[in-house]
């Protein structure tokens, strides 16, 4: 049964009224697969450009997309998030990024993770498109989550 739905198909938000509240986490990644014109600015752990530094743009981005993932998945609930983390490093022609989010609630955290990630990723490309448009993000999928029902690890 999808969670989503109404018995008649229509789409609703699902009613966490009678959950419990406990701790909350998940962790999710995107992928952005840089080519070395781009590459070649990367200083210190960061790719600098005209806009500032790369890497610490797209975590300020990525953290004010997690908080307001409400505002732009229709279905999800509004948290308050205990925390939002990310790692950003280069590994060879790949940006890993990993987006994690904590709560403690009736509800998990696994879109704020997804979107967390996914507006970092689209924050590198738009800094360094001026560089090349020769840039993928790819992979955007949740690593984990623990509380609530049943916890989940993406086991490679």
């Amino acid at each position: 049964m999808l969670t989503h739905l109404t018995p008649e198909g229509n789409p609703a938000m699902v009613d966490v009224g009678a959950k419990t509240v406990s701790k909350r986490t998940a962790k999710a990644r995107s992928i952005v697969v840089l080519g070395d014109a781009i590459l070649q600015h990367l200083d210190g752990g960061d790719i600098q450009t005209r806009k500032g530094p790369v890497f610490q743009t797209a975590r300020i981005a990525g953290t004010m997309a997690a908080k307001r993932t409400d505002d732009l998945i229709p279905l999800c609930h509004s948290l308050g998030l205990d925390g939002c983390s990310f790692n950003i490093q280069a590994v060879g022609q790949e940006v890993i990024i990993e987006c994690t989010v904590s709560t403690e609630g009736k509800t998990g955290v696994e879109m704020e993770a997804l979107v967390g990630a996914s507006v970092a990723a689209l924050t590198i490309y738009d800094m360094c498109k001026a560089m090349s448009h020769d840039i993928v993000i790819r992979e955007t999928r949740l690593l984990e989550k623990t509380g609530g029902k049943r916890d989940f690890r993406h086991e490679p």
